[in-house]
């Protein structure tokens, strides 16, 4: 497998990727066995990137691929996510804080993940990226403490 950097990010990244469109099974039946043997498979090949989006199968993909994410924690895996489909409007106005927040909460929940270092919009309406609405200045998205530890049943 070749790897290249991924832009400033300094991560080595396959050339290669894993599309999770198709696991998600939302346009065909797909077995998740399957769908799991195929992620592992290209992970044991050196695929280390994979692309999903929240609309893939309405967050099954992510599902699956949180599972391998657990069983290979000590691999350096790398999930672009998008997110963006599901707002309650697809106008500039619907990219708010509050609806990204949500959105990010929601595939962390999906993926068993507390931080993500790469999510992108789906689809933005191009009034958005002219308007630049939804990218000030953005911190690194993290849950909040409170939340990590009552999911982990912790006060």
């Amino acid at each position: 497998m070749h790897y290249r950097t991924l832009g400033r990010t300094g991560w080595q990244v396959s050339e290669i990727s894993f599309g999770a469109w198709a696991i998600g099974g939302a346009w065909g039946a797909v077995d998740d066995a399957e769908s799991l043997d195929a992620l592992r498979r290209s992970l044991d090949l050196g695929v280390n990137f994979i692309d999903t989006a929240d609309v893939y199968g309405d967050g099954r993909s992510e599902q699956l691929i949180g599972r391998v994410l657990k069983e290979r924690s000590n691999q350096r895996i790398y999930v672009a996510s998008k997110a963006g489909r599901r707002l309650p409007q697809q106008v500039p106005e619907g990219y708010s804080r509050a609806h990204l927040t949500s959105l990010l909460d929601q595939l962390a929940a999906r993926y068993g993940v507390e931080a993500f270092r790469l999510a992108s919009l789906a689809d933005p309406d191009h009034l958005l990226l002219e308007r630049r609405a939804a990218f000030g200045p953005w911190r690194p998205w993290r849950r909040p403490p409170h939340q990590r530890c009552a999911e982990r049943g912790q006060e």
